[in-house]
């Protein structure tokens, strides 16, 4: 969203706790944007679904210990800063800021 120019971002609920298990993946739509959810553990993290490297969607992916891995050709990212593990990917998913209000997940858009 814009307002004179200046980008403001808008927290957007996109699911609900309970619909994640732990160490388990969600994909989300926020308007046009794709955003893999993920629940490690009980905290919860979000990045864009398409990996940087091949456009697979990593919510397809294995999540293990907040590093999720790409179905495609197996790129790892931590999904906490979105960082590139381990080839073939080299550069980095973008990350969104995550709130959780009871059993309602946010993500800032």
């Amino acid at each position: 969203m814009r307002s004179e120019g200046v980008f403001v971002s808008v927290w957007h609920r996109v699911a609900s706790v309970s619909e994640i298990g732990p160490n388990e993946t969600k994909r989300v739509r926020v308007g046009d944007e794709l955003i893999a959810l993920y629940n490690c553990d009980g905290d919860f993290y979000a990045t864009d679904d398409t990996c940087s490297h091949a456009e697979a969607s990593l919510s397809e992916g294995w999540l293990e210990d907040c590093e999720i891995t790409c179905p495609l050709h197996g790129a790892i990212f931590d999904v906490t800063t979105g960082k590139p593990l381990c080839l073939p990917a080299t550069k980095p998913i973008r990350t969104y800021p995550v709130r959780v209000e009871g059993d309602d997940i946010f993500i800032e858009v």
